[in-house]
């Protein structure tokens, strides 16, 4: 199998949002106890943040964080998770029928993301939650003192207002599974008025009035749909838009992928995972672009990506009912799941006009790329590996490409045997290239990148495995990528590769 790959570095989508390389940490399972929080833990600070789970989020480059959840949010009374710990309530969580201690919460993220070297996305609850639990919410965070809520969070020790910028305006409330669902219309009503408020504690003044905003204003994200799977998408997000466009920055959109052995074509149908993402991304674009037409307005909103990743979602439950953090879809990743995750990193970068945010659902232990063990180790999953490779060097504009790459029948349509993604960091003077073969067969692969200037070849990464089931564990890292031999650049533009099959490629240049 053959294809060329073509860039031209004139030729661009947009510029890559370093947000885009963000996750997510629900109350849900061991994301938060045991995870990211482990008081008694050997690497534990005096906090009781876990000193190896950061150290391995700080490899992941991660910026952005999104908490606490999730559908955990649609039940969850963020008053609950703040003040003397030993006062604290516990409640049944009936999102994950977990029972939830609160001993971590709000004041205990907001250190945790100073620990970790990453920046809070909090979400306020739009189930159970009032449009004054939202203002107060960002009241507490952000506002100086001189309140009862603000000085609330001075006495619990944080004399400094947190300045949190990013904010969800619920959780997927256009599925019946969500904790006080709401119709489009319901919600788009009430996360209009909620984000009015939301911006008015923060000082903001609204823009109706002919008056400009005051302070740094926040940025909103408006629930969007779950999956395009919904019945109700896009209408949905039509109608949600419809109604908050001039008040939210964003429009959220969740997908999660897995492999399905009771489908007629499981592994073409797996693989075709990144071609059906930039179906749904490109459809989602266009209701955006519509509604901004219908209303007459200049302003760009984009799309927070801020729930994605392999799930299999059909996993049954391990533990009892009420468990505190019980072991919940704790997912091992497969070498086959890391070639499509790189796929959908790919989709992710190629999109990268119009998707600002994004968070990988989830961080730790939750269908994650980092798992631990209770007072013990960790490891990387499969899953660690693209993403690290590519957060960390795929910065700067995403090159449009132009391949010729053979395609392949799925339940989706068809799909590209060969996945790529192409970026250019001005700054640094660096290209990256990101190819995952899909074949079964290896596939010679001939770059054309243009005008990026003389290119050399600085690192050459591969992932490849015969056995496409192949995990990491605790008792060892065997899926992990592969330094190769650099590839010679002939005329300073073209490279030709040759891709194993079933393989992800990861080449970095300078120039």
């Amino acid at each position: 199998m053959k294809t060329k790959i073509f860039a031209d570095a004139n030729l661009t989508i947009g510029t890559v949002d370093p947000h885009l390389y963000g996750s997510f940490i629900e109350h849900l399972g061991r994301a938060v106890y045991e995870g990211i929080y482990e008081p008694d833990h050997p690497t534990a600070n005096g906090d009781g943040f876990r000193g190896d789970v950061a150290a391995l989020i700080k490899e992941l480059n991660v910026p952005v964080v999104r908490y606490p959840g999730g559908n955990f949010l649609s039940g969850y009374d963020w008053t609950d998770g703040i003040g003397p710990k030993d006062k604290r309530p516990t409640r049944l969580d009936l999102a994950w029928f977990s029972t939830e201690s609160n001993q971590f919460g709000t004041d205990e993220f907001m250190k945790w993301c100073r620990f970790a070297g990453v920046e809070p996305m909090m979400a306020v609850n739009m189930g159970t939650g009032t449009i004054k639990d939202a203002a107060r919410l960002v009241e507490y965070c952000n506002h100086e003192g001189g309140t009862t809520i603000s000085e609330a969070r001075k006495a619990n020790g944080a004399q400094e207002p947190y300045g949190v910028r990013y904010w969800c305006i619920g959780n997927e409330m256009d599925g019946p599974w969500q904790i006080g669902h709401l119709t489009a219309e319901e919600y788009g009503r009430k996360a209009l008025e909620a984000a009015k408020v939301m911006r008015w504690a923060n000082g903001e003044l609204a823009e109706e009035n002919g008056r400009k905003w005051s302070g740094a204003p926040l940025k909103l994200v408006v629930s969007g749909s779950s999956n395009h799977e919904m019945k109700t998408f896009p209408e949905w997000d039509r109608v949600v838009l419809e109604h908050t466009y001039r008040h939210v920055d964003y429009l959220s959109m969740h997908r999660y992928y897995m492999y399905d052995e009771d489908r007629e074509h499981p592994l073409e149908d797996f693989l075709g995972s990144a071609d059906d993402m930039s179906e749904y991304i490109g459809t989602l674009k266009a209701t955006i672009e519509y509604v901004r037409a219908k209303l007459r307005s200049r302003k760009q909103v984009k799309i927070s990506f801020d729930e994605w990743n392999i799930w299999s979602v059909t996993a049954p439950r391990r533990e009892p009912l009420w468990k505190h953090a019980p072991h919940l879809l704790e997912d091992v990743y497969t070498f086959r799941d890391a070639l499509v995750f790189a796929g959908l990193m790919n989709t992710l970068l190629n999109h990268c006009d119009v998707v600002k945010l994004g968070c990988l659902a989830q961080l730790v232990n939750v269908i994650a790329p980092i798992m631990t063990e209770k007072g013990g180790g960790t490891f990387r999953q499969t899953t660690f590996y693209p993403f690290k490779a590519i957060s960390n060097a795929a910065r700067g504009e995403t090159a449009r490409t132009f391949s010729d790459s053979p395609v392949f029948g799925n339940m989706y349509g068809t799909a590209r045997c060969v996945n790529e993604a192409v970026n250019h960091d001005r700054a640094r003077r660096t290209v990256c290239v990101s190819l995952v073969n899909y074949a079964s067969c290896a596939c010679e692969t001939e770059l054309e990148l243009r005008s990026f200037g003389g290119l050399k070849a600085q690192s050459y990464l591969e992932m490849a495995n015969s056995d496409l089931s192949a995990v990491n564990g605790f008792d060892g890292e065997r899926v992990v990528p592969q330094n190769k031999e650099l590839p010679t650049v002939k005329d300073g533009s073209r490279v030709s590769l040759r891709l194993p099959p079933m393989s992800w490629s990861f080449l970095t240049f300078t120039y």
